[in-house]
């Protein structure tokens, strides 16, 4: 928890709101980046959680879910302080691509170093400057390029409260993910925060239902650590389905290349032997069916109509547990 009173990147955290514009570096113009850290914080003391986004500059759907946090005054708890980063790879956000400028991915870079890359240099900042104040955290991502991810969330199945947390926050999908090397995620569990993870859409895209999907997680999870008494915004979302919990999974990929089209959508259960889409040559001479190797569910499909040999098509769970 926070210290009373509690200083962020130099700055007194009051109680209210208090922007901190953190001066991350300057453009090769010598233009100066800032990244707006913004904080919430409430008269009575009580738990820290971290929300961000974008920390792949181009998965800009968490960016939104978590505008709208914000616009909506949904991150103003009535205990403890809620810290909200919408977009953490700012240099990508600009570019809409997915890297900072040195090529790197920043997601990769943790927990970073002061005299690195500049991505090493940025991830280091994150751990020294945000991470030891916090105590929960909710990471929100997209999937990548054309790969539209169905909500989920992912957490360390190790760590029990996190499991709670992946329960409470409601999404279809809990998927047990191991802690990925040099992860945001797994510097901050390394920590001993508590991370969880949300998947959901694809980059360079915004999409209603995840966007619904990930504020109301928010939300969920912020009553439940007690940090704001949401119970009528609860009552009024739609009842959670019961979770499935997936600790397996594997990529379909394409055995040639080719126009593709998917006869499956997002979220389906499928057998075995059940079609999920077909490859064919522009000249119609050519066509192959795509068949599920295996049961599961559909968590992540390829939207793009082109696909080359070993491209991944389709994310399907191989195991998984109705609760």
């Amino acid at each position: 928890m926070l210290s009373n009173p509690p200083i962020i990147c130099d700055t007194p955290i009051k109680i209210g709101r208090t922007t901190i514009n953190v001066e991350i570096a300057k453009l090769h113009t010598r233009t100066l980046l800032e990244i707006p850290v913004i904080v919430e914080r409430a008269k009575k003391d009580g738990p820290v959680l971290l929300i961000t986004a974008g920390i792949h500059g181009d998965e800009v759907n968490g960016v939104e879910i978590v505008r709208q946090l914000i616009a909506k005054k949904y991150n103003k708890p009535t205990c403890g302080t809620i810290i909200c980063i919408p977009v953490v790879n700012v240099f990508g956000f600009l570019d809409q691509r997915r890297e900072f400028p040195d090529g790197r991915d920043l997601n990769r870079c943790f927990p970073g170093s002061k005299k690195g890359s500049l991505a090493n240099r940025f991830a280091h900042f994150i751990m020294q400057e945000i991470v030891p104040h916090i105590d929960y955290c909710i990471d929100f991502h997209t999937g990548g390029a054309s790969r539209f991810n169905y909500s989920q969330v992912r957490y360390n199945g190790d760590d029990k409260k996190c499991e709670e947390l992946a329960t409470v926050f409601g999404a279809k999908f809990q998927i047990r993910s191991s802690l990925r090397s040099n992860s945001f995620r797994q510097a901050a569990s390394d920590a001993g925060k508590t991370v969880l993870m949300f998947e959901g859409g694809k980059a360079l895209n915004l999409d209603k239902l995840v966007t619904k999907s990930g504020i109301e997680g928010a939300i969920r999870v912020i009553d439940a650590l007690g940090m704001r008494d949401f119970s009528l915004e609860i009552e009024k979302m739609k009842p959670r389905e019961e979770p499935i919990i997936i600790t397996k999974s594997s990529w379909v990929r394409a055995k040639y290349s080719g126009l593709y089209r998917s006869y499956k959508s997002n979220g389906d259960k499928v057998m075995k032997g059940d079609k999920l889409g077909s490859i064919s040559d522009p000249y119609g001479d050519f066509e192959r069916i795509v068949k599920a190797p295996f049961d599961g569910y559909i968590i992540c499909t390829n939207h793009s109509p082109i696909v080359n040999q070993g491209d991944a098509l389709m994310h399907i769970s191989k195991e998984y547990v109705n609760q």
